[in-house]
C-alpha cells in the first residue's frame, strides 16, 4: 500500500511537472482537456489514478511527445498493476498481466525454471499459480483460466515472440510427470509458428552466463522479473539493456526448430521412462 501511495505521488509530481512545462494552470488543462478542474487538482497531489480516457484527453491536451508519454505510460503500467493485483488477488494478477502483453507488439522471455505463462498447458497453469503457495482454491482455478485465456495472443500473427528457456526449466515438473508429456507437445506446436521464436539450451551446451532468474521484456521498454512474493517491473536503460545482453547470448546457445524438438522428444522420453517407474 506505502508503494503505491508512492507511486500516486510519483505521478502527480510528474503530472504537474509536464503541466507547468506548457504554462498552463489547473484550470486551463481541465478545460483543454474536458474533464473536471478538481480531477487535475487530485491526479496532481497523488490522491488519484486516472482512467485511460482520462489520461489520453490530458496527454493530447498538454501534446506530449514520445519520450514524455512514454515516462507516463511506465509509471501508469506499474500502478495498474499493483490495484489489479490488490484488489483482485491471484486472478488479478494475472489480468493485469494478460493486460501488459495485449499492449505489446513484442515481447522477449527468458526462463530458467519453468515454461513460461504463454506456452503451459492448462493443467501446468493450474499448478504453476499455486503450487507452494498457501492460496484460494477458487481464485488459483480463476487464476489459470485467465492465464490460458490470455494465450490467444499467441496465434495473432502481427505481433512477435521469442522464448528461450534452459533445459532444466523443461526438465522441472510440477505435479507429475506425465502431464509433462503434454506440455512438452504444446511447446513442439508453438515452435511451429511463424512469428514465434522458441529456443532451448541443452545442459550439453556451456552456458553463456549463470541463469540466476527468469525475465520478460516488453517492447524494449520495460522488463518484468517474476519472484515469489510478485513481479519486479523495471524501466531503467540500463537494466532493460542488461536483460537484452543475457537474452541473446542464451539465445545464441540455444537449439530451434527441428533440433529443438528432437531435444524434447528425448525429454519427452525420459518422463515417460519416468512415469513407468513412479507407477511401479
Amino acid at each position: 500500500m506505502e508503494e503505491r501511495q508512492e507511486r500516486l505521488r510519483e505521478l502527480g509530481m510528474l503530472l504537474r511537472r509536464l503541466r507547468k512545462d506548457t504554462g498552463l494552470t489547473g484550470k486551463e488543462l481541465a478545460q483543454l482537456a474536458g474533464v473536471a478542474q478538481p480531477t487535475i487538482s487530485r491526479m496532481e497531489t497523488g490522491q488519484l489514478l486516472p482512467t485511460p480516457e482520462t489520461v489520453e484527453r490530458v496527454s493530447a491536451a498538454l501534446q506530449l511527445d514520445n519520450d514524455a508519454r512514454r515516462e507516463l505510460d511506465m509509471l501508469l503500467v506499474r500502478l495498474r498493476d499493483e490495484v489489479s493485483r490488490l484488489k483482485g488477488g491471484l486472478a488479478g494478477r494475472e489480468a493485469a498481466n494478460a493486460a501488459r502483453v495485449r499492449s505489446s507488439k513484442w515481447m522477449a522471455a527468458f526462463s530458467s525454471a519453468m515454461i513460461p505463462a504463454l506456452l503451459q498447458t492448462a493443467e501446468y497453469a493450474r499448478l504453476a499459480v499455486a503450487i507452494g503457495r498457501d492460496v484460494d482454491e477458487d481464485d488459483a482455478a480463476k487464476a489459470a483460466a485467465v492465464r490460458v485465456d490470455a494465450q490467444a495472443v499467441l496465434f495473432e500473427e502481427s505481433r512477435r515472440f521469442a522464448f528461450v528457456l534452459t533445459e532444466g526449466a523443461v526438465r522441472t515438473w510440477p505435479g507429475s510427470p506425465s502431464l509433462m508429456l503434454a506440455q512438452l507437445d504444446r511447446l513442439a506446436q508453438v515452435s511451429t509458428l511463424p512469428h514465434v521464436r522458441l529456443g532451448i539450451v541443452s545442459w550439453k551446451t556451456e552456458t553463456p552466463a549463470f541463469p540466476l532468474h527468469g525475465f520478460t521484456i516488453f517492447d524494449g521498454s520495460v522488463s518484468v522479473v517474476e519472484s515469489l512474493t510478485g513481479d519486479l517491473t523495471l524501466t531503467e536503460a540500463d537494466e532493460i539493456g542488461a536483460h537484452e545482453e543475457a537474452f541473446e547470448a542464451f539465445a545464441g546457445a540455444a537449439v530451434y526448430g527441428d533440433e529443438l524438438r528432437a531435444l524434447l522428444g528425448e525429454i519427452g522420453a525420459d518422463f515417460g521412462e519416468l512415469a513407468k517407474q513412479l507407477d511401479e
